[in-house]
């Protein structure tokens, strides 16, 4: 359904973008209340901020929205690009960045009901991305957010392709809309803790009202799964958005796959207490089995060709070593030595690299 104003457009401050009205960057968003936000924080998005920018412009809704962009020191013209596009733009220091305080600024600089978050690097699936997202976290007053898929963009690995689906799959057959409801097994069982605390500010949503009374925590790793947290603790439903996805996929190569491993499964052990690989008994269990796994799924994919399962089939191996080894050293954070932890951290490594350029 394409959006009409309740008046003209430009009588409230609006501007007719494609098939819905967006919040003219030249007005002050203030003087309206907005039903729905966008907010992306913003650093080099390349030209793939672009397309995302570009389909939130066109996003099918029955009311006005507002797009905010949160630059944080972009050195390959990405403001020009959301300049371009005439999207509101933020600009802050790069060393004012966080992943929580950022978006708690965000908050503080739009005014609607329901805010939606993504990273420049996900993609809004289609035009009905943003109405989706805010159907689900209006349909119940006491839900505080809601997530959606990741889908994989066709260049992905197949084998993160299929762990992904897979991941989400397991939301979509589970209780769209979840809360505490037993108090001894969340003491008790950390898979469903995980369940009901685990959040993706890649692809999200969060009602205003409850982000004044909780907001997202000043830290440097999981802001959203802290704060997803706080709500369900706090007494408060989320809530899965299944038919709002977007693409959002990451290939890594070997070194790169252990340095994130590493950094997740050392804040989630920092954070929540949780060991994602307690010994090395357990690494190696686990590298036979997804190995195994892997090749399987390999084999039977009907889209690749005889060559590319012959290589990816070699490269499962070190794959899945370089992340359980990474997962490994991240739960044992605190015994090994600053410097082995900075070689180790892509955090820390794109750290220095910010620092030194």
């Amino acid at each position: 359904m394409t959006a009409v104003a309740l008046s003209t457009p430009m009588e409230y401050g609006l501007e007719l973008s494609h098939k819905s009205l967006v919040v003219n960057t030249m007005e002050s968003p203030d003087k309206l209340q907005l039903l729905a936000a966008v907010i992306i924080p913003v650093k080099n998005g390349g030209d793939l901020l672009v397309k995302v920018l570009s389909q939130l412009l066109i996003q099918n809704c029955p009311w006005p929205y507002e797009i905010l962009v949160i630059d944080s020191g972009s050195t390959d013209g990405s403001q020009q690009k959301v300049a371009d596009l005439g999207i509101r733009l933020y600009e802050i220091p790069a060393a004012e960045f966080g992943h929580g305080r950022t978006r708690n600024l965000g908050m503080q600089l739009t005014s609607a009901d329901y805010v939606c978050f993504l990273t420049q690097d996900a993609l809004p699936a289609d035009d009905t991305w943003l109405v989706n997202m805010v159907a689900v976290l209006s349909s119940r007053s006491d839900i505080a957010g809601c997530f959606g898929p990741h889908r994989p963009y066709p260049e992905c690995h197949p084998i993160v392709a299929k762990e992904l689906q897979l991941h989400f799959a397991g939301f979509a057959a589970q209780d769209k809309i979840v809360r505490l409801d037993d108090p001894q097994r969340y003491a008790a069982d950390a898979g469903y803790r995980q369940q009901l605390h685990y959040f993706s500010n890649n692809n999200s949503a969060i009602r205003r009202s409850v982000w004044q009374k909780i907001p997202f925590p000043d830290v440097d790793f999981a802001e959203d799964q802290i704060w997803a947290k706080h709500i369900i603790e706090a007494g408060y439903a989320k809530a899965y958005a299944p038919d709002a996805p977007v693409y959002h996929s990451h290939s890594f190569g070997v070194l790169e796959t252990c340095q994130r491993a590493f950094d997740e499964s050392s804040a989630l052990h920092r954070i929540f207490g949780y060991v994602l690989t307690p010994n090395l008994l357990h690494l190696t269990l686990n590298l036979m089995r997804f190995i195994h796994r892997d090749w399987f799924w390999l084999i039977k994919d009907k889209n690749l060709k005889l060559k590319q399962k012959i290589l990816l089939c070699l490269t499962a191996p070190p794959r899945n070593f370089a992340r359980l080894l990474g997962y490994y050293l991240g739960g044992k954070t605190h015994r090994l030595s600053p410097r082995l932890v900075g070689f180790i951290s892509r955090d820390k490594t794109l750290q220095r690299t910010a620092s030194s350029s």
